[in-house]
């Protein structure tokens, strides 16, 4: 069968950050298109699969969420593991869970096994009224550490779909270059990244000079 054939891959792809920043949320607006404003901190782990189409491929992306809190640590760095993609994400109108970003990334550095395409995610970008971390402070943490950067809000929708394609759509193109040039793969990963363009699609950028981070895309 056709289909059979076709499911080729499996990734997966963890969502970290502090409790509350809306990592469950994000998720269940991806994968069900669901909101829950009354959710609560996730406790242990979960995750969704969803299923993507790339060069004609089928591509599944098993998504892990996992609490922020510290005293689930112990369950955290255990399921890095194996990961090929991570969203770090903040609230954008809590600076404290923005400070937290770079030892998330600390964490993510020591316990995956594997080259992780990274999205820095400012969250909530519906609090606009209430912002504490500028669209600006998000660009410059993710150009200084290698990262895609985007704004999104799972409560309105917002960039919440395009945060998890660019993600997958990397990993694939990371995984595909490996298969077919792993000696030189290392040296790629800073040739070929992937952009937003202004209505928000994913476009490959192999000849951009410009820096690792992503173009923003925010509401």
């Amino acid at each position: 069968m056709e289909e059979e054939e076709g499911e080729e891959y499996l990734f997966k792809v963890v969502i970290i950050g502090d409790s509350a920043v809306g990592k469950s949320n994000l998720l269940s607006r991806y994968a069900r298109n669901e909101f829950n404003i009354n959710s609560k901190a996730t406790i242990g782990v979960e995750f969704q699969t969803q299923c993507l189409e790339i060069d004609g491929k089928e591509v599944k992306a098993q998504i892990w969420d996992t609490a922020g809190q510290e005293r689930f640590r112990a369950v955290t760095s255990a399921y890095y593991r194996g990961a090929f993609g991570a969203l770090i994400v903040y609230d954008i109108s809590r600076r404290t869970t923005f400070d937290s970003v770079e030892r998330w990334l600390e964490e993510l550095k020591t316990h995956s096994d594997t080259t992780v395409a990274r999205m820095l995610v400012g969250n909530k970008c519906d609090l606009e009224n209430i912002r504490d971390v500028s669209v600006e402070e998000g660009k410059s943490l993710a150009e200084r550490e290698g990262l895609f950067f985007i704004e999104t809000s799972a409560l309105d929708s917002t960039n919440v779909k395009t945060a998890f394609e660019i993600v997958i759509r990397e990993i694939y193109s990371n995984v595909s270059r490996k298969v077919l040039n792993s000696d030189s793969y290392k040296a790629e990963l800073s040739l070929h990244r992937v952009s937003l363009t202004r209505d928000g699609a994913a476009v490959d950028d192999d000849e951009s000079k410009q820096s690792r981070s992503g173009k923003s895309s925010c509401c």
